[in-house]
């Protein structure tokens, strides 16, 4: 800060110089003299709720009239700030009341019973007002001429843009600092696309420099729109990404960037380019529900459609009674075969072989779950039918009656979308979630499409690794929608509703929270605090549990709460390798501190919770040993080999969001 520029001091849209000691209100506004990169700089006085010096202590004012009552409050001017927001509330002496007269001689001590009236406290209230108003005033200007002269900066790292700003501290004082973003200062009035693809380092680089240099942009996502990428080829000539267009000419990628920015050019030639207003030749920005809408191709439709839509025309859907049970809108099996044969004009075998295809693409389930389909006295019900599925999230008035796709392109599809959501919404760090805005974006309304395809998907037809990447993925997708549809969990009750009652239908069965990272990723293992188990014997979904319990899982699974780990999505090739960076980076930024002096650990309430998948507490640490820094390792090692006792406590869990 250069000491001898001057400082202008903004009151109700007066300015005044505080060299003068003319300091008036609670708004300052610093002239942009500290640098190019500031536009203005706010300070807002914090006022205590307390209030005590500024008090006023058993007054009584007697309100005579309507008029006399508005000549109440008033503002006490003086050459210091205010005690309050812009004026300091007096109490004027009434007309009424006579003036108070010096007395002749020392007034003799009150009693108790005696009291003294408004008009004679005026003068003393109102001297001690000025008195305090004076001293907050000359405290602001002492403490601002001792910052002008020390030239003291304070640096702070803004977490979602990595910004550095200059921080003013000044006690009571509340200092805003808006950034001039490049485009003001060079008054750009063009467009900055650039097209992307999702898991792409040097399109993260690009997307970085335009964040830090508060340029706005449009980003294509050829992940997020397919039908771009033809676009791409035929203005670049080449598919690879990022390519960055100033307007509709083509900037070139991440190297051509440097390459100007370290030599000097790139602000030349974003004048140059950026000048004028975005012509129609530039590349088109996505527009939300239209632009290259997936939902308008044509899907292919299943070769049973027509079968199930005359089964849902012909079949006496109705209540039953079935073993001492009350079954809702289901039929007879029986009923079911005969107006297949009659259909398809075959005999029984073919029309129990088409039951059962029926039965396979999840388009009707066993009331009971017994079987596929089986002739005799067997009741079934649709997908539709089914008491769980009006409550699950990706389902919209009626089952997507379309060919299922593939089991592995979906997976895919989901990691590359949810990747581009992080890319665009979430800190660089993936700590803090920019819930609002995934809401309202395009890129999350082509995720909810992509939900209403995994109703009838086959998990059957994947590996055990894209398996383990598809609920992985399937979780942490799942979390970011409950977050946006009923809120982060504060209580217990809203805790049961998260991770219980938010559901998907997917491949005919209904996957909550707690079934997808207890029952499926845990293999049927109890959740913390709960005396059953997700699945009961005979559940169809256990076969798509893994053998053997993988504690790294607990490392990739985010609930949307700052204790738990930063959200990612993972890729089925490297599934394993990914879990583990998980691992390291969440026991390196706090999920373990270790203090030799007192021999104590301190970990994550989530080796608590989980016990079971990682086992006893010694050997948890010399587990978590291999995934910590140098530092923390030789700690660890320190207390391991001494043989001395090692006291274990565990972290409070944080449930706020990671906003």
């Amino acid at each position: 800060m250069n000491p001898e520029s001057p400082k202008g001091v903004v009151v109700d849209d007066k300015k005044i110089n505080i060299s003068n000691g003319d300091v008036n209100g609670t708004v300052v506004k610093l002239d942009d003299q500290l640098g190019a990169e500031f536009s203005d700089v706010e300070m807002k006085k914090i006022i205590s709720e307390k209030k005590e010096d500024c008090s006023l202590n058993s007054v009584e004012v007697n309100k005579i009239g309507e008029s006399n009552a508005k000549e109440v409050n008033h503002q006490i001017q003086s050459n210091g700030t205010n005690c309050y927001n812009n004026y300091m509330p007096a109490i004027k002496a009434q007309a009424h009341f006579p003036k108070p007269q010096p007395p002749p001689q020392p007034q003799p001590e009150l009693e108790r019973s005696q009291s003294v009236s408004p008009a004679e406290s005026m003068p003393s209230i109102g001297k001690y007002i000025k008195d305090r108003s004076t001293t907050l005033s000359a405290a602001i200007i002492k403490r601002l001429s001792s910052l002008t002269e020390d030239g003291e900066d304070f640096v702070v790292k803004n977490d979602s843009l990595n910004l550095e700003v200059t921080e003013i501290k000044i006690p009571g004082v509340k200092v805003i600092v808006k950034l001039k973003s490049e485009d003001e200062r060079f008054d750009l009035k063009g467009r900055i696309t650039f097209f992307s693809r999702s898991n792409c380092r040097d399109c993260t680089a690009v997307r970085k420099f335009f964040r830090e240099k508060r340029l706005p942009y449009v980003e294509i996502n050829i992940d997020v729109f397919p039908k771009r990428a033809k676009e791409l080829v035929e203005r670049t000539g080449k598919s690879e990404v990022p390519q960055i267009f100033f307007n509709e000419k083509l900037l070139g990628g991440l190297v051509t960037l440097n390459s100007l920015r370290n030599s000097g050019e790139l602000d030349k030639r974003m004048r140059e380019l950026l000048s004028q207003k975005c012509p129609d030749g530039a590349p088109k920005v996505p527009v939300y529900g239209f632009d290259d809408d997936e939902d308008e191709e044509e899907e292919e439709k299943d070769e049973l459609l027509g079968i199930v839509k005359l089964l849902r025309q012909s079949l006496p859907i109705q209540d039953r009674l079935i073993k001492m049970k009350i079954v809702k809108n289901c039929f007879a099996g029986d009923d079911m075969l005969e107006v297949i044969i009659h259909h398809l004009d075959c005999g029984r075998k073919k029309g129990i072989e088409t039951g059962r295809q029926l039965a396979q693409k999840h388009f009707i389930k066993h009331v009971f779950g017994e079987n596929d389909f089986e002739e005799g006295r067997h009741f079934y019900r649709f997908l539709e039918h089914e008491p769980f599925i009006t409550a699950c999230f990706n389902f919209r008035i009626s089952v997507n009656d379309s060919e299922p796709k593939s089991p592995s392109f979906l997976a895919d599809k989901l990691a590359r979308l949810m990747t581009a959501i992080l890319e665009a919404y979430a800190s660089d760090d993936r700590h803090h979630v920019d819930y609002y805005r995934i809401g309202k974006s395009e890129e999350f309304r082509r995720y909810l499409n992509l939900t209403r395809d995994l109703q009838r998907v086959d998990l059957q037809l994947l590996s055990p690794d894209e398996r383990l990447a598809f609920f992985l993925n399937l979780y942490n997708a799942m979390a970011i929608h409950a977050v946006i549809t009923i809120g982060h969990p504060e209580g217990i009750l809203d805790r049961r509703a998260f991770f219980g009652d938010f559901q998907y239908v997917i491949g005919g069965y209904p996957y909550s929270l707690s079934v997808i990272q207890n029952g499926i990723l845990r293999n049927n293992r109890k959740s913390p605090y709960s005396l059953v188990r997700p699945f009961g014997n005979g559940d169809r979904r256990l076969k798509f549990a893994p053998a053997k319990v993988n504690p790294f899982i607990h490392f990739g699974l985010c609930n949307g709460t700052r204790s738990s780990p930063t959200v990612r999505f993972f890729t089925a090739q490297g599934v394993e390798g990914e879990l583990r960076g998980a691992a390291r980076e969440y026991f390196q930024n706090g999920a373990i501190e270790i203090n030799l002096d007192k021999r104590t650990v301190s970990l994550t309430r989530i080796i608590k919770w989980f016990s079971v998948d990682f086992g006893q507490e010694k050997d948890v640490l010399r587990w978590v040993m291999n995934y910590l820094d140098t530092t923390r390792a030789g700690l660890l090692t320190h207390l391991l080999s001494d043989g001395g006792p090692i006291h274990f406590v565990y972290q409070d869990y944080d449930w706020a969001g990671n906003l």
